[in-house]
């Protein structure tokens, strides 16, 4: 009796850890979008500077402050005016102080609309100079003349 002799089968790639990192990189750039949508918000156009200058490092425990033309303060998705913005800092301070920082070390930069009255700035600052925060930094955009 001849026994017939088998041609391998070919073997064929397991795909399952190339589609869980497929899945694992969609959900890295889907919290990436998440983060980088904080740094920005429609309602706020930043003025034009010919004198911008980028960070030398990155701000370490930013607060994000947006000011829209009408004067209202965006903070971390949530609306606020002058009057409130204290409660909304006061929050951001207490994630600040449960990793082990103060005020001190907190950078708070403000992104005001570029038609935004001055004394609307200045009355942020007001506010978070109440609240012992001294790290400030304005945002502008680079203008390439």
């Amino acid at each position: 009796m001849r026994v017939k002799s088998k041609k391998p089968d070919l073997a064929e790639g397991d795909l399952t850890p190339m589609i869980d990192m497929t899945f694992q990189l969609i959900a890295f750039f889907m919290v990436l979008i998440n983060f980088a949508q904080t740094e920005a918000n429609d309602r706020v156009v930043l003025p034009n500077s010919q004198l911008v200058k980028p960070p030398e490092v990155p701000l370490e425990f930013p607060i994000i402050l947006h000011v829209a033309m009408d004067g209202e303060i965006v903070l971390g998705g949530d609306d606020y005016t002058v009057e409130t913005l204290r409660v909304g800092l006061l929050r951001e301070l207490t994630v600040i102080e449960s990793e082990g920082k103060t005020a001190e070390d907190a950078n708070v930069v403000i992104r005001a609309h570029k038609d935004t009255a001055a004394g609307d700035v200045q009355e942020v600052i007001r506010v978070a100079q109440e609240q012992k925060l001294v790290n400030f930094a304005l945002r502008v955009k680079e203008d390439n003349r």
